[in-house]
């Protein structure tokens, strides 16, 4: 290596921006840790205390599925359609 690239500073691949916080877990992040078919109790159990983003603002998962009727998910796509039913989308707020 020269000393030319030694001296270089390395610059993230994305900037990221000066804004507020947002606090709470993206729900894709939660689903990536699950592995599918799952059932409902199962997933209280291992994510249930992670707080999620919504747009009404954080929320604990297991508060979340507590209006969620089904028992099993058999997809990734089945159990965030369920919680996306309860918290709705749009934009999230920032501290």
């Amino acid at each position: 290596m020269s000393d030319d690239e030694s001296e270089e500073e390395t610059e993230p691949a994305v900037e990221l921006g000066d804004g507020p916080d947002v606090e709470g877990a993206p729900l894709s992040r939660v689903t990536a840790r699950l592995t599918w078919g799952i059932e409902y109790s199962t997933v209280v159990e291992r994510e249930g205390d992670t707080v999620v983003r919504t747009p009404d603002g954080p929320q604990e998962l297991s508060a979340v599925l507590e209006a969620v009727e089904e028992t099993y998910f058999a997809d990734r796509h089945e159990f965030e359609a369920a919680v996306r039913a309860v918290i709705g989308t749009g934009p999230v707020p920032t501290e």
